[in-house]
Order: C-alpha cells, then structure tokens, then sequence
C-alpha cells in the first residue's frame, strides 16, 4: 500500500470544502479562537500537559524510537489501536476538549503518527493538504500536532500557509532533491507568508486538514520530535474500501450514531516489537 503523498490523489467524488464551526458557546477555545480557525485553518498553541507530565510522555515516546530501530528513526504511524499508552494519549480529556469545540461531541481518532526529525536531517516535507490524499469524505479532520520537543523555526517546525484551507483541493506537481515524499502542493509560494508553528514542549496545535502545510530540514543540533493525531466526526465517510483496510479508528468520546466506523477497543498490548502499523498515513 502506497504512502500518503506519494499516492495518487484521490479527490475525485470527495467533499473537500471548508465548513466554517458554528459554536457560540465553546467549552474549551474562545469564540475569537474558533474565528480564527475559521479564518486561518488552524490555532494555536494550547497548553496540554505539564513539563513533569511531558517528562513520562517523553520517555514513553522515545521508547518506542527505540524499539522501532532503523524503521521508526523518522515516523511511526497509526498503533493508536494497538498501543494501550498512544491509545490513552489519543483520548487525553485536555486534547477532546478543544477537538469537540470544532468538530462536535462524537469525536473519532482514525491515525496517528510519531514524527522526529533527528538533528541534520536534510528532508524536507513538501507543501501539501492532508485531506487531498485521504479517502474519507467530508474534509472534517482536524489534526493535533502535540509538541515532544521545543519545536521552531531553527529544528524544522512544522509551517502553515494561513488561509488556504477554503481553496478546494489545489493541484500538484512532482518535486525532487531530499523530499518525504514525492508531490507538492503548486504555487505555494505564491499564496502568502508561513507561519511558523512554535511550540513549547506539552503544548498542542489544531489545524484543518485542507490547509497547505510543510516543513523544512532540520539544520540544528536538536532534535524535533511531534505527535499527530488526527480527529473527525462520525458522519465522515471513508469512500475506497482498500484504503479501508488501513484504518484503525477508535471512539474518543462520544458515540458513532452513523455505524459507519469499525472501532477498535483499548489493546492489552504496549509492545510495540509485539504488533505492526496498518499503514503509513502522513508525515508532517
């Protein structure tokens, strides 16, 4: 099974419009917050757990670098049901709170991936929209980028092009020279000024999965380490059976009224030598 990006697009019969969050009364963001999503694409940052609690969140993340060896050096994707400890990170009450203020009350997490840069890692991620690669319709993921590391401009942070969430999907093109993968967003360059998404370790951004993002190489001496999960409403449908079969999807709160979704329940297990990935979903 093809990586995302370096897979076809698969935007034909997909929703991929922009639907503005309607939520006078947020639990968890401002109304000025929500207005910036809506606006920008994303928001940010939040803080979410405590340096002492980053300390265990840390140690459980490099552990799993480790285990995964050569094959989890950059990105380790989607163990979110098969991980008993990435499972409970996926349902961090701190992190639904601000999910279910845009998206609503019944929140799915269907992937997640473990994301380092090392220090002198000359890969760039190409300017993309997640959404454009996925099979899933409506375009309603809002993705978490939860901060492992002190992340900025110097290690590689992640950027956005605010504002480019509404555009529909946007073509592409084949780029070349050290690259994640192999298809970029055209004309990127031209579609305003990044932003940079600093963030302190334990904080968190939440950003539309129509907005074009990317990031540079990492030219510093430190590395730059995130974890994304990424959250949709029920009512989104994955639209290709194979790429189905990927998709391990657990209920983060709420319920799935729709019985669209085979959900996974919590895993016994927390070895990850002892299971595999369904997939490669996403680097950022």
């Amino acid at each position: 099974m093809k990586r995302l990006g370096e897979a076809d697009m698969v935007t034909e019969a997909l929703d991929l419009r922009f639907r503005s969050v309607t939520n006078p009364a947020p639990n968890a963001l401002s109304v000025a917050q929500i207005d910036h999503y809506n606006r920008q694409g994303f928001v940010q940052p939040f803080d979410v757990f405590t340096a002492e609690e980053m300390l265990t969140v840390r140690a459980y993340i490099d552990d799993l670098i480790t285990a995964m060896g050569e094959a989890g050096s950059y990105g380790i994707n989607c163990y979110q049901a098969r991980l008993a400890g990435l499972y409970d990170l996926c349902r961090e009450p701190r992190i639904l709170d601000l999910v279910e203020d845009l998206i609503g009350p019944n929140i799915i997490c269907w992937a997640t991936a473990i994301l380092s840069k090392a220090p002198g890692e000359a890969r760039s991620v190409p300017w993309h929209q997640d959404a454009s690669f996925w099979a899933l319709s409506p375009a309603r993921t809002v993705t978490i980028w939860l901060a492992i590391d002190d992340v900025d401009e110097a290690n590689a942070a992640m950027q956005f092009i605010p504002g480019t969430h509404d555009r529909g999907a946007i073509a592409v093109q084949q780029t070349g020279g050290e690259a994640v993968f192999h298809q970029e967003t055209v004309g990127a360059e031209e579609m305003g000024t990044p932003f940079t998404n600093t963030l302190r370790a334990g904080q968190v951004s939440l950003h539309a999965d129509m907005l074009v993002h990317g990031s540079g190489p990492n030219t510093s001496a430190r590395r730059r380490c995130g974890l994304t999960l990424r959250y949709c409403p029920p009512e989104v449908e994955i639209t290709n059976p194979d790429w189905a079969v990927g998709v391990e999807a657990i209920q983060c709160r709420g319920s799935d009224p729709t019985g669209r979704w085979h959900l996974h329940q919590r895993p016994e297990n927390d070895d990850i030598r002892a299971t595999s990935s369904p997939r490669a979903l996403g680097n950022n």
